[in-house]
């Protein structure tokens, strides 16, 4: 069996807890919380998980600052049933949808004082403890009628959260809406033909953006024993639905032919809605995460009078893992930031789930680099880290009032070390020194989505 867990994936083989975490620099004092990210951890490169790198267990890292200090840092794998058989535990109470039971791997959120680990395509999300122990699958109290999304948009306004859930097993979409206390509140199903994969989604103050994408559900490909039974469908036209989030009236208009996997921002611009996102020409073509070409950083423009969608490149160079403010989440905004890649070829295919070898990516599909966009201008900053290097998704924290007051906060590999730190740059000035760089005891791989979850 081959694999994609090597070089900068190679998964880590122990949970760690350290106290009093060295520090270069100095970490700001209103940073008071912790720092976490999600990503797919095989238990061992044996286990069939380990064949594709969407069903590595999920391993959340974290750490905890607070007056000036980085007073620890923690890896846990998330308990589902299998990982604490493995590990030799007491299985943690909770609901399974579907007889899904997975280690989410894909994003950790926080929610009415709770910390959730996330995953979509049917699986429910896993809530951990303050210290990243794991607490137990998770319905919201009953209020989740299937599985949830591995990526949630929180209106800074309303403080709604809103997810779009999927399952193949499913012939709709599921638009869910919880209150700041973590109550699902609204529950809508949107018919949709072939199970299209639904990656992400986007909000405006308006509307509720949905991508129905030529990648569906294949039973081909599940019948040759492939892990993830998705592939480009060209049979399946590219649309777009807006969801008016007061009546719930959908409308659809033809969407340009790609595959999205995530949003930066989206907005209302009078009479257009504006979405922001990172695009691939297909995706999954053969059941395999090649997208076909490169990722790029494009602009829609939704005429709401026509219906039709015009598109603008933003920015050629390929990139992924976009975030912004996220206090401007469904409003204008000026500023984005992405992470540098390199092209997503050969990760994934074959059958059973096989990987074909990563040629010529020694850190798998990312770099050392990562993007500041003003979108105001059109101009873009570029913020290298050493050679031999790699950094992980952006995630900005806001501290003053203006959107671009605040930090940048990623996990980067310090090759030096054979060890990752946390980097915390400021916002305003990109290129220049980090404020604070925090110094792990260990590695921390490749992986997904993270979040700083304020205390």
């Amino acid at each position: 069996m081959t694999t994609p867990y090597k070089d900068g994936f190679a998964p880590v083989s122990e949970e760690i807890t350290a106290f009093d975490l060295d520090v270069t620099g100095r970490i700001p004092a209103e940073l008071t919380g912790r720092y976490l990210r999600n990503g797919p951890n095989p238990l061992s490169l044996d286990d069939p998980s380990a064949s594709h790198l969407f069903f590595g267990e999920g391993m959340v890292h974290g750490v905890r600052l607070r007056d000036g200090r980085a007073e620890w840092y923690r890896n846990r794998w998330v308990r589902s049933a299998r990982v604490a058989d493995r590990l030799g535990e007491q299985r943690r109470p909770g609901p399974v949808h579907a007889d899904m039971d997975f280690a989410a791997n894909t994003h950790v959120i926080g929610l009415g004082g709770r910390t959730f680990a996330t995953v979509e395509a049917g699986a429910l999300p896993y809530e951990l403890g303050y210290e990243l122990d794991t607490v137990g699958a998770c319905d919201f109290d009953g209020g989740l009628p299937g599985g949830f999304a591995a990526h949630t948009h929180l209106d800074p306004v309303t403080g709604e959260l809103h997810a779009l859930a999927y399952f193949f097993g499913w012939d709709h979409h599921q638009h869910l809406v919880l209150d700041p206390k973590g109550t699902v509140t609204q529950v809508t199903d949107i018919p949709i033909a072939d199970a299209p994969m639904v990656h992400d989604f986007a909000i405006t103050e308006r509307f509720v953006v949905i991508y129905d994408l030529p990648v569906t559900f294949s039973m081909a490909h599940a019948e040759k024993g492939h892990r993830l039974p998705y592939a480009w469908n060209d049979d399946h036209p590219a649309r777009i639905g807006l969801m008016s989030r007061r009546t719930g009236d959908l409308r659809w208009v033809e969407a340009p032919s790609c595959w999205v996997f995530h949003t930066l921002n989206a907005y209302d611009d009078g009479d257009t809605v504006v979405v922001d996102l990172v695009s691939y020409p297909k995706g999954f073509v053969d059941a395999r995460l090649d997208g076909g070409g490169p990722p790029t950083l494009d602009r829609w423009r939704i005429d709401l009078a026509t219906g039709r969608v015009g598109q603008t490149r933003l920015d050629d160079r390929t990139q992924e893992f976009p975030r912004m403010d996220e206090r401007r989440t469904g409003r204008p905004y000026r500023y984005g930031y992405t992470a540098a890649t390199r092209e997503l070829q050969d990760l994934v295919g074959g059958p059973g789930g096989a990987v074909e070898e990563l040629e010529d990516l020694p850190d798998g599909a990312f770099d050392n680099t990562l993007i500041k966009h003003d979108l105001e201008r059109g101009t873009q900053e570029s913020r290298q880290f050493g050679r031999g290097a790699y950094v992980g998704e952006p995630v900005f924290v806001g501290s003053g009032a203006d959107e671009d007051d605040g930090y940048v906060m990623t996990f980067v590999n310090n090759p030096a070390r054979g060890a990752a730190d946390l980097v915390i740059l400021p916002a305003q000035d990109f290129t220049g020194e980090p404020v604070a760089t925090v110094h792990l005891p260990a590695r921390v791989p490749l992986g997904f989505h993270g979040s700083w979850i304020a205390d």
